[in-house]
């Protein structure tokens, strides 16, 4: 069961999630909120289970979208943040990015292929708009790394992409785990991320990978 927090401010839209995503068996809106505060708040009460994905406005009324992802993200680590807005503003999408949140999607998405980005995000794979992907290419010449990925280092971080873990890599590229766990530590020393979801977004970003 992929438990979901829901936090925007318009009602009609909270409704909506919450009524569309309820529908599916796989999924449990375990609340809807309408501002950061409340959020924060649920996600740091004691004995509280904490959210396997937040669908979070970025234009809340009481603190800016990339505030609300950092704060919660650092209550909540775990918990896998989709950043919703109702188009593509750049400062916004790459603040929101550096966060922590690990995808970007538009109101307007159909209700169908939310509910596929947010088991897609509970899986650990990354969901971006494709207005947000062209965005991000567009950055990709001002963030040059100090090292460039081995071949093999590409291979890996490709496969991360995909969505496998470090032992379906292993045998998708006939290497031990092990290796595969060395190759995903330089990967993110090289990218300067934290964790495989910014790896990959950071791959994305810099054409080293193709969106999934």
């Amino acid at each position: 069961m992929i438990r979901v927090l829901l936090v925007d401010d318009h009602p009609v839209v909270l409704q909506g999630l919450k009524s569309y995503l309820a529908l599916d068996e796989q999924i449990d809106v375990a609340a809807a909120v309408g501002t950061a505060a409340k959020a924060l708040q649920l996600v740091s009460a004691p004995g509280a289970a904490a959210p396997d994905v937040v669908l979070m406005d970025m234009h809340l009324p009481d603190m800016d979208g990339p505030q609300a992802v950092r704060a919660l993200k650092a209550r909540c680590p775990a918990a896998v943040v989709v950043a919703l807005s109702s188009f593509a503003e750049d400062s916004l999408v790459v603040a929101a990015l550096r966060a922590g949140a690990a995808g970007y999607l538009f109101k307007s998405i159909p209700p169908e292929q939310l509910l596929e980005a947010v088991k897609a995000a509970a899986a650990g794979v990354p969901v971006l708009h494709p207005d947000v992907q062209r965005l991000l290419l567009m950055h990709a010449a001002q963030h040059a790394q100090a090292e460039s990925l081995s071949a093999r280092e590409l291979e890996v971080l490709q496969c991360m992409g995909r969505g496998l873990s470090n032992k379906e890599i292993g045998a998708a590229l006939h290497i031990t785990e092990k290796t595969v766990k060395t190759h995903v530590s330089h990967i993110l020393a090289k990218l300067n991320v934290q964790d495989r979801t910014q790896a990959v977004l950071a791959g994305i970003r810099d054409h080293y990978i193709a969106a999934p």
